[in-house]
Formats: C-alpha cells, structure tokens, sequence
C-alpha cells in the first residue's frame, strides 16, 4: 500500500489535515505546539483507492526539548518510506527560516513532494501562496484543514501522482486483528511495540506520558499479521497533567473499544498497583480477549541474587487480577528481547480457542449435568429453568471472538448473580477458553402475544428456524 507522510514544522495544522484525510478524528488537534510526538498513521479510504498517511511530529523549531532528537528521528523514518510527502506551512504566518531549512531537507530527500500552504480560509487569503513558490517546488497548493477548503483537489492531485495502481485489499472475508496495547504510563507499552516491528516506530522515554495519540501500525508476528495500537499510558482521570492528557485517555478507551485483543502491560518490578487494576477493569467491561504482560523480567530477581520463578509471580497477578484469571500471562523484556516471542505463541493459543465450537446436543448433555449436581437456588417461590442451549455462531467471521451461548429459559429475571458465575466456572473448567471471556445470553420464554404473533395470528407466519428451535425447547427442558 502507497504511504504518504505529513510533514512540516510545529503548529501548521499537520493532523487537522490528517484528520481531514482520514474522515475521523484520530489524531489530537490542539492550539498547542508539540501535541504531536511520534508517528501515528491509519489508511484513507476517502480516494478511489486506499493509500497510508502517517502523521509525523514538527520538525525543527521544536517546543519540546526533551523529545527533539527522538521526534525529528520518527519523522525521518516516515519520510524514508513514505512514496509521497506532503510538507505542510502556515500561509498566514508567512514564510519562515524554519520552513526553508526544511524545505532544502525534503528536497535532498528525493521523495516526491506537494507543498500544502494551510490556513487558506477565504479566498482573499489565496495570496499567502505566492511567498511559497520560492521554494521551486511544483506542486504548491493552497487549502483550510480547519473549513475543508481544498480538500476534494488535494485528494485528486495524491491520486494522480500514487497512481490507480491495484493495492491488496481487505476484503473483508479475512479480517486483520486489532490488539490494543494498554497499561498505565511508562510501563514499556512503547518499548514493547518496537521491539514488536523491529524498529524505533514510537518514541521511547523515561518520561510518563510520552505517547499521547494512539498508534496503529501493521506488524507481522511469527507469520501472522496484526494491527498493532499502542496507546498513550492511561492515568486517572482526575489527575491529569494537560488537556492533552485528557484527550489521550480518551484516546486509549476507544482504541480498546475497537481492539479484537487487550494487551495489558504490567512493570513486573511494581507489581499491581491501583490504577493496573482500574485499567484492567476497562479490559473487562469491553469484553474483550486479553493477555497480560509482566514487562521489564530481566530486572527481576530474588534477595539472594537467584532468578524469580514466573510460576510464582504470575499466581500472584492472578490473585490480584482475579477477574482475569483466564489470562495468559507472559513473562519477557522489551528491553532486552527475553521471551518477546511468547507472545504470538499465546496469541495463537487465544486464536485457536474462539475456534471451538460445541456441538448443541454436547452443550445440552453438559448443562443437564450441571443442573443435577447443583440446581439453581429458587427466587420468590420461583426456580429457574433451562429449556435448552446452543452456542452462537457469529454473523460476522472475525478472529478471536469470544464464545457466546444463547440459553433459552423460563424466566431471564429468575438468574441469580451467584448461579450466573457458577455457570461461567463450570465451563470453563470444561472448556478453558484461554484468553476469552465467555458471554452467556438469556432468552426468556415469549409472552402469549408474542406467541400468537410469531405464529402466524396476527397475519405472519413464523420462521422454519423459529419452529425447530420451539420443537428442541419442548423437547429439552433441564433443571426440573
């Protein structure tokens, strides 16, 4: 696929027009030089075909001395193996000496190059162009990220110059699995991902918070293809440094809600502290698979000098987070690159399991079981009752869905919290299902009216699926 990177000095308006290439706001805007640090790209869908843009941070001029070299190092590496460049300037500050060092920079590069003048908000700004064509480039064109001014031309004009060249596709029949790299800041979510691609993709500090935008970038793991997030460290909320910070926790909670897998990151040298467990339990709302590391292993070792046994350690994440106790957990350094390989082989553990599928009459046989070694207590007089059970088959093939069972019972509302974990348990200790939360869906039986109208009274006629699964119900109530 055809990459193009956004270029350009602090503040000129990079990821406004990334975000108006994108169609969605990915990248954090803000009246604030330096918001951008590293890369941060995603494909446009908006052409006639899809092509990569990557969001680089400012270049020279850089408000943020800490992370210069590191920033300017990220965008050099997206300039390298970008097919087109887009150096963005700010047309109503004018032409600065920033500008034309980087200028002779991007030209040395030899990269094709359009040179975007932002800020074009009305057409008596179109004038801020003509200071620009002393750069000699070409291609100098004039656009407001901020109003969409000139946005449907630069489309065409990336377009042309990429060429309707066929790229491979998603189809969609085969879907690339999104994993969610989380943990709380500075635990080496960054250094985890480099080490991941094989190269310096995201800047890595010993400063909290240095990840602020939420990175996708593709990464083969072991032959297997991934999409990669790796998200700015999550705080509390209460407490965060800048409205940016605000804006990348924001940022991290919807990269988890489109995420196929959570990848939570632990310091194995703090152990769980408060704010692991609240991020853990983010993971566990969204229902999402999830593996848990304990990064920076090599520097754990026992008082006597010996090394820790991972057995051990990883039993006591799993008394602190026993809410994931399904989890795989894997012990490695990014630093170092010890055991960085486990990871795909517990991925593929994950991918294999969601895989199962119990056949219903199996599923059946099992619950009854379960019904006679421990029935459901009652609730108002009441008990609760299966009728019977069948595991849902997705409509949408996607790898590592978790399994998800569809019980059709009495009553919904007879289900007690205790009886409901019970039942998880028990499947689990049948089927572990590593890595996966097990959803369990209730289908209470219909009221009459709904009866008569899925019967056909009311002037329908019910579904030959509806009729099989009415005749299976009589046929297979559990539970007594």
């Amino acid at each position: 696929m055809h990459r193009v990177a956004i270029v350009g000095r602090p503040n000129v308006g990079k990821s406004s027009i990334f975000n108006r290439l994108l169609g969605r706001r990915l990248a954090i805007v803000y009246d604030q030089p330096g918001v951008t640090r590293d890369r941060l790209a995603a494909v446009c869908h908006q052409g006639k075909f899809p092509f990569e843009i990557i969001d680089t941070g400012g270049i020279g001029d850089n408000p943020d001395p800490e992370f210069a070299e590191a920033t300017h190092l990220a965008a050099a590496a997206a300039i390298k193996s970008a097919d087109l460049l887009l150096f963005i300037v700010d047309g109503q500050s004018g032409m600065t000496p920033v500008d034309q060092e980087l200028a002779d920079q991007l030209r040395r590069s030899g990269r094709p190059l359009f040179l975007v003048v932002n800020k074009i908000d009305e057409q008596k700004h179109t004038s801020f162009l003509d200071d620009f064509y002393q750069f000699g480039f070409t291609t100098v064109m004039g656009m407001s990220a901020a109003h969409g001014r000139g946005m449907n031309d630069l489309l065409k004009a990336i377009e042309v110059q990429l060429g309707e060249t066929k790229q491979e596709e998603e189809t969609g029949e085969v879907a690339i699995p999104k994993l969610a790299i989380v943990g709380r800041p500075n635990v080496g979510k960054s250094s985890l991902l480099n080490k991941l691609l094989g190269e310096e993709r995201s800047i890595v500090s010993e400063i909290s918070g240095t990840t602020r935008d939420a990175l996708d970038v593709n990464c083969d793991l072991q032959g297997t293809p991934y999409i990669l997030v790796d998200t700015a460290g999550l705080r509390h909320r209460s407490r965060p440094d800048t409205s940016v910070e605000i804006f990348s926790a924001m940022r991290s909670e919807e990269a988890l809600r489109r995420a196929d897998v959570g990848v939570l990151v632990l310091d194995a040298t703090a152990g769980v502290t408060a704010q692991d467990k609240r991020i853990a339990g983010l993971l566990q709302e969204s229902m999402k698979p999830c593996l848990i590391i304990l990064n920076k292993w090599d520097l754990m070792q026992k008082e006597d000098g010996g090394r820790m046994a991972q057995g051990e350690e990883a039993q006591k994440i799993r008394n602190e987070l026993f809410f994931f106790d399904f989890a795989p957990i894997i012990c490695l350094s990014a630093k170092t690159g010890q055991d960085v390989k486990r990871l795909a082989m517990a991925l593929e553990e994950v991918r294999q399991a969601a895989e199962i599928r119990i056949g219903t009459g199996e599923l059946n046989r099992f619950f009854k079981q379960v019904w006679e070694s421990q029935p459901p207590p009652s609730k108002g007089g009441r008990r609760f009752k299966l009728l019977y059970a069948t595991q849902v088959v997705p409509e949408v093939k996607r790898p590592f869905h978790p399994p998800e069972f569809l019980l059709f019972v009495n009553n919904a509302d007879l289900m007690t919290d205790a009886y409901h974990k019970h039942l998880l348990h028990t499947i689990r200790d049948e089927w572990p299902f590593a890595g996966l939360p097990i959803r369990l869906r209730l289908q209470g039986r219909l009221s009459r009216e709904e009866q008569d109208r899925r019967s056909g009274f009311d002037g329908t006629s019910s579904t030959k699926k509806e009729q099989t699964l009415k005749k299976n119900a009589k046929g297979n109530r559990l539970g007594g």
